[in-house]
């Protein structure tokens, strides 16, 4: 048994917002819904559900804004270098949808399954890496492989 505890650092791009996560990662979320694409200007998201308990985010300037883009859903970001930081739903208390392109190099982590999939942009294509892809929302819970 290993007593190594996993620990993960990040920043956004201007390094004006810096975090750490302590403990194992969650599967990276990848979500293709136009709303997470308009969010990010790619062809999808990759989100990392959180433990608000296991993230220290240090952001000195006040930097980190958010924005409700839906009702009940807002989106972190930072005003100076624009880099989105996090999805929070307040009706889910103690979770944030990390973005996994901030985490530094190694991730401990992969995809696990594309949601979205039947409203993704027409110009990227369908995914294809053998990982479950879901028409619409992502099932809650753990996913099993088929087959």
């Amino acid at each position: 048994m290993s007593d190594h505890i996993s620990i993960h650092a990040g920043s956004c791009l201007c390094g004006g917002v810096r975090l750490r996560i302590t403990g194992p990662l969650a599967p990276v979320q990848v979500c293709h819904c136009v709303s997470c694409r308009k969010a990010q200007g790619t062809p999808f998201a990759t989100n990392i559900p959180v433990d608000t308990a296991a993230l220290q985010l240090q952001d000195d300037h006040g930097l980190v804004e958010e924005y409700e883009s839906t009702p009940g859903k807002l989106r972190a970001f930072c005003r100076r270098c624009g880099s989105p930081i996090y999805s929070r739903r307040p009706d889910t208390p103690g979770v944030l949808r990390l973005r996994a392109g901030l985490l530094d190099e190694p991730v401990a982590s992969a995809p696990d399954a594309h949601a979205f999939v039947g409203s993704g942009a027409g110009w990227w294509p369908r995914p294809d890496d053998g990982l479950p892809c879901f028409e619409g929302a992502r099932p809650p819970g753990p996913l099993t492989r088929q087959g």
